[in-house]
């Protein structure tokens, strides 16, 4: 990957220098297609851990903002209807051979989306440019996994859950959500955010760094990163504004609670994960 990574960044410097219209070469288009083709596989991926940190892999998400702006609007077919984009959509034809599933009526992979083994994909579900998803995972219906979002082994991403894509600034990390997590359904997950592994998040909950974590676990409050094995829900916590005429009884902000997995709530992820089994 040496040489397409220095391939992605002189590129990228000629892209950012040019003052005129955008000469693309064959050269370029073999390129970026070699670039889509590593992002399939897995073979390179939008983020990476240094010393137990997510880090951006900058060059990856230089080398998706290339796709973008090197290429032309098409138009393509999917079943019955015509869109107009850069990118195709991926090929699905081999996912069965590693026992993926993609249910029809709405499951939409966008090229450049790693989709791991023995994953199941309910419709409607999007999963974007750049993003990873992990084998043994369940994207669920009305779920969207955006672009170089990080998805663990044997996560559950529950109904109309959302994990942002961050795309840009290239440096910034993406969305990760490491092996073993359950978001229940309508989570929301942004911004950069790290959800550790094995925990189990509660339905409708917001996870950004903006919004502090109360980890009762070690009694300290974290902004960004939920630690692992933690079940965490949402909460509501007087705000800094206190008494205003405005609000009756006071001013309150919203929070995440971590506390310790309870017992009962790793025998229902046990138990969800023999169901699962059985589908």
């Amino acid at each position: 990957m040496t040489t397409l990574q220095s391939d992605i960044d002189d590129r990228w410097e000629q892209y950012r220098d040019d003052d005129h219209e955008i000469d693309v070469t064959h050269e370029d288009q073999a390129m970026l297609e070699t670039f889509l083709d590593a992002l399939q596989t897995g073979e390179v991926r939008a983020a990476k851990r240094v010393d137990g940190e997510w880090q951006a892999n900058e060059w990856v998400k230089r080398g998706i903002l290339l796709n973008f702006a090197l290429r032309s609007i098409s138009q393509w077919e999917y079943g019955n209807v015509t869109y107009n984009d850069v990118l195709p959509l991926a090929d699905t034809a081999a996912l069965a051979d590693r026992g993926t599933r993609n249910t029809p009526d709405g499951t939409v992979l966008r090229r450049g989306a790693h989709i791991g083994s023995d994953v199941i994909l309910m419709s409607p579900a999007f999963v974007n440019i750049g993003a990873f998803v992990g084998n043994e995972t369940l994207v669920d219906s009305c779920d969207t996994v955006g672009s170089c979002a990080q998805i663990g082994e044997g996560v559950k991403l529950g109904a109309n859950t959302l994990v942002g894509g961050v795309l840009e600034p290239v440096e910034e990390s993406p969305v990760i959500i490491e092996d073993g997590v359950t978001l229940g359904a309508g989570c929301r997950v942004t911004s950069g955010f790290v959800v550790g592994e094995n925990s189990v998040v509660g339905e409708n909950t917001l996870l950004t760094p903006r919004i502090p974590v109360y980890d009762l676990v070690e009694e300290e409050i974290q902004y960004g990163h939920l630690p692992p094995e933690r079940r965490a829900f949402s909460r509501y916590v007087e705000s800094s504004i206190g008494e205003h005429e405005l609000f009756d009884g006071g001013a309150y902000k919203p929070a995440v609670v971590a506390t310790h997995l309870e017992d009962e709530t790793v025998d229902a992820v046990e138990r969800e994960g023999a169901l699962r089994d059985q589908q």
